[in-house]
């Protein structure tokens, strides 16, 4: 399609002068510098930049003034918003979750200067040059990176305030002598950015933790979810274990008042909170319909200017592309891709980079906006899909040195042990267990004859119940196929008879959403290749429509598992030579072969034709047909006689995503390099296996168990990722719901490994509160240490930050219970003052439990919190009362402590 010409337009001349400042970093970047060793074996490896101002400023860039600094791995995940950094990612599985490209990422911190920034492209591009054309380049911005760089650091990445010096310093010294609040954010792609230590930083939707050193409190906001709260535990956990040694002592605020003990040491450290807390900020992640909206770009010099026309929209073709041009793809403003062909000029490859900032700036779009550089031949799976079809043929006639596809063969007895097998095949066995099927009539299932199993009616919808064995298990799976002609009454009652049957199974049903034409592999094995859709509506007890009159069956398949019959108008016109069709007529059923036909095609016909019993069969070669078959059609038509092309299996890699909804629209976060950790009981994920075949083309959707409500939006966010694909993807393609625990081989092929018994093991938010906690007393130990001294009048909200910081004294040489805290303004030690401290009987623990227990508030002694009422027993009463002591209470999880309190009167 013929686009714009943007070559006069306020666009040309933004890139104009970015592309001159590109020449003066050439110039710079030619120098003779010694590049870092790069280690191909490991996968992570990260840099940062160092680079004398001086020498910047007097336009001399050598590798005496340039440097890379390789960061430990005990660094991985950390970065200093003033620095810039570069990520290289090398793949080191040859498994199907995984390309074969390497990742080269520059980041930019948010305050990083205009050196730092020009050292990292430099050097960027000088690794480049030594990588080879199979490196996929990212420009990376704080706080926008892509999924690929999220999916490189688990849990989470830090963002610190501070330069080289702190990044350097945070692996050389003890960090004990720590007073931060990061704020804590993300769902699948988790972050911490380091925020002013002040209440004003907090929202209601978010959460936070204050970093002490010995004491980490993670408090969650009331709007935060679940699963935000257990990604966060992980992340704060992490940086316990790895800036620690693990023994900092972890508090967790769910609910301010029964968590009081923590809040007072919060409050002491940001002030007395006034007014209400700020609202949730809203997510600024770009939805599926953004993503949608495509855009094509041919890019190149005219004399000193620079063109970029505009070439076509969604959906894109692959043959668009020149292999002695550059393009530049604009996906809705979201992510700027820069293709480069294999035949450009290194000038235009150095160009890229700047090319695509030129482009930012002119369309408006943030400066932040993400860049991809790929080259030709090493297109990553996200740039591929992007494509109508992706197809490796074309790149073996640009690459004839690359391998061709070796093609994969069904043997049915690897499928069990060989799960990625099944994967590749659709298949988790060869269709021989035990076959049940109803179809909806008048709303309700009612169930098929077995000898009518396999013949199914456009008009109609059904549900079919597959059971087997795998390793001494039984698997069940549900199909729900829907004829083209069926009603939105039928297909909702099909959706409806679905979850009582899951309801029936506990919840053990794989669900697996069939449109006629579109079914997967391992539906078509079950009926053993004899599948046969007829037009209309099936009679009373399921039985097919009679046949009557004159009528056509295509037949398409070559084995058991790829062989469908569809019953089509009985006209010439639908004959093609490359397939086998039944002609049933009033005497006589006709077996035309097209001359495209093979063995395989043939034979597999003739097991069809046992499904229509009665006729007498007569084989037809296309070309020597009677007189009478063209009759019966209405005489001859034109019709495709060209042979078929095999379908060609995608190589585009797998892809799997977090499921979410903002504003009612689907958002989608893609997990890179994934493996079964990547599953969480509160996602919900969607795996597209990303063929473009209609034989094999599926997505998965994964359910985990504790994933709530979400759940009934699944299928609908399936059928959403479809409509809104770039590619324009089949709105057919089936679509299986796959649940937590019960994932069939052709799920879990797609994985590089897979436990079984993963599952059996998995915490509760509540079980990974009470294992966050630290050995033995953990809350104990931060109650001693609050009830130690006493806290004088919190300063207000405008005071926190400023007067009142937590004077922590302590080191990493020094005992883990000689941590003190110093919360007085004054300099005076608080536990010396007596004025506010409750009655010596009071502060040791010694009250009778008949002024504790079943007292209301106004009715406790002076001094008592009246959230910790049992904390004055005496160890005696304690035990007593409780049957426990308190340092065993205490360790318990705080819902249980919550629940037995509740039940004793202390609540």
């Amino acid at each position: 399609m013929e686009g714009s010409c943007l070559e006069n337009s306020p666009l040309s001349g933004a890139l104009e002068s970015v592309h001159a400042s590109s020449a003066y970093g050439k110039r710079r970047m030619d120098t003779n510098q010694d590049l870092p060793a790069i280690n191909s074996h490991k996968a992570l490896q990260i840099w940062i930049t160092e680079v004398e101002p001086s020498s910047l400023s007097h336009g001399n860039l050598s590798s005496q003034n340039l440097k890379m600094l390789p960061l430990p791995e005990r660094a991985h995940g950390n970065f200093f918003e003033e620095c810039c950094y570069v990520v290289l990612h090398v793949p080191q599985s040859p498994k199907a979750t995984q390309g074969g490209s390497s990742d080269l990422h520059y980041w930019i911190g948010k305050e990083a200067g205009a050196e730092a920034r020009e050292a990292a492209v430099s050097f960027v591009q000088h690794l480049q040059e030594d990588l080879g054309d199979q490196t996929v380049l990212h420009r990376e911005s704080q706080g926008h990176e892509s999924d690929c760089f999220h999916s490189y650091f688990h849990p989470g990445v830090i963002y610190r305030k501070g330069g080289r010096a702190s990044a350097l310093k945070l692996v050389e010294t003890n960090m004990y002598s720590v007073q931060r609040l990061l704020h804590i954010r993300g769902r699948k792609h988790v972050s911490a950015t380091e925020v002013a230590l002040s209440w004003n930083s907090f929202n209601k939707g978010d959460i936070f933790l204050l970093d002490l050193g010995k004491v980490m409190i993670q408090w969650n906001g009331p709007k935060a979810s679940i699963s935000e709260k257990a990604r966060a535990l992980t992340l704060t956990c992490s940086l316990r274990d790895r800036e620690r040694g693990g023994r900092a002592q972890i508090g967790v605020v769910d609910a301010e008042n029964e968590a009081t003990d923590l809040m007072h040491i919060m409050e002491a450290v940001l002030g007395c909170r006034s007014g209400s807390l700020c609202a949730s900020v809203p997510s600024n992640s770009a939805s599926q319909l953004q993503k949608a909206n495509v855009r094509l770009y041919h890019v190149c010099e005219k004399g000193t200017d620079l063109v970029v026309q505009e070439l076509a929209t969604r959906p894109l073709t692959q043959d668009l592309l020149q292999e002695d041009a550059c393009y530049l793809l604009d996906q809705g403003g979201f992510k700027i891709y820069m293709w480069q062909g294999r035949k450009s000029s290194p000038q235009e490859k150095k160009a890229a980079f700047s090319r695509a900032v030129g482009f930012i700036q002119a369309k408006g779009y943030p400066s932040y906006t993400n860049v991809e550089v790929v080259n030709d031949g090493a297109e990553s799976t996200a740039f591929q899909q992007l494509f109508r079809t992706w197809s490796k043929e074309l790149d073996r006639k640009k690459h004839p040195g690359q391998s061709k596809l070796v093609p994969v063969n069904l043997d049915v007895g690897k499928l069990h042990t060989q799960p990625e097998l099944a994967a590749q095949l659709r298949m988790v066995d060869d269709g021989s267990g035990k076959v049940e099927v109803w179809y909806i009539q008048d709303l309700q299932r009612q169930p098929v004859d077995p000898k009518y199993h396999g013949q199914l009616c456009s008009g109609n919808c059904y549900l079919v119940l597959y059971t087997y064995q795998k390793l001494g298990r039984v698997q069940y799976i549900l199909y729900l196929w829907q004829g083209h002609q069926s009603t939105v009454e039928d297909t909702k009652a099909l959706t409806c008879n679905a979850e009582i049957l899951d309801l029936m199974y506990q919840g053990a049903l794989v669900q697996g959403h069939v449109s006629m034409g579109r079914e997967p592999p391992h539906f078509l094995a079950i009926f053993q290749g004899r599948l046969v859709v007829f037009q209309g509506s099936a009679g009373s007890k399921g039985e097919r429509p009679p046949i009557s009159g004159t009528r056509l069956f295509h037949v398409q398949g070559t084995e058991s598992h790829n062989t469908r019959t569809v019953e089509v108008p009985a006209r010439a016109s639908f004959l093609t030579s490359s397939d086998v069709f039944f002609l049933i007529t009033s005497h006589v059923c006709y077996l035309w072969f097209g001359k495209g036909c093979h063995g395989d095609q043939r034979e597999m016909a003739r097991t069809v034709a046992t499904v229509f019993p009665g006729n007498s069969k007569e084989t037809v070669l296309e070309g020597q047909e009677p007189l009478h078959f063209w009759e019966a059609l209405g005489g001859r038509a034109p019709y495709p006689n060209n042979k078929r092309i095999p379908e060609e299996v995608s190589s585009i890699q797998p892809r799997l995503f977090e499921c979410s909804s903002h504003s009612g629209c689907l958002v989608l976060t893609e997990v890179m390099f994934f493996g079964q950790e990547d599953l969480d009981k509160y996602d919900i994920m969607l795996l597209d296996t990303c063929q473009e075949a209609s034989s094999v083309a599926q997505i998965f959707l994964w359910l985990g168990d504790a994933a709530g409500e979400w759940k009934k939006e699944a299928v609908a966010w399936g059928h959403e990722y479809l409509r809104s694909h770039p590619a324009e993807r089949s709105l057919a393609t089936p679509i299986i719901v796959v649940k937590q625990g019960h994932e069939p081989a052709t799920f879990t092929g797609w994985f590089v490994t897979w436990d079984p018994y993963k599952w059996t093991n998995s915490q509760s938010y509540e079980e990974m509160v009470d294992g966050s906690l630290g050995p033995g007393s953990a809350i104990s130990e931060i109650t001693a240490e609050v009830h130690n001294f006493q806290l004088t009048p919190r300063l207000s909200d405008n005071q926190a930050g400023r007067s009142t910081p937590l004077a922590l004294r302590g080191s990493q040489d020094s005992p883990e219970n000689e941590l003190e805290l110093g919360l007085r303004v004054d300099g005076k030690n608080p536990s010396m003052d007596h004025t506010s401290s409750c009655s010596g009987s009071t502060a040791n623990g010694s009250l009778p439990r008949e002024r504790l227990m079943h007292q209301a508030l106004e009715d406790l002694p002076q001094g008592i919190d009246p959230a910790r009422k049992e904390f004055y027993l005496s160890d005696s009463d304690f035990q007593d009362i409780f049957g426990k002591s308190k340092e065993e209470f205490y360790s318990m999880a705080k819902w249980k402590q919550q629940r037995e309190k509740k039940k004793l009167g202390f609540f």
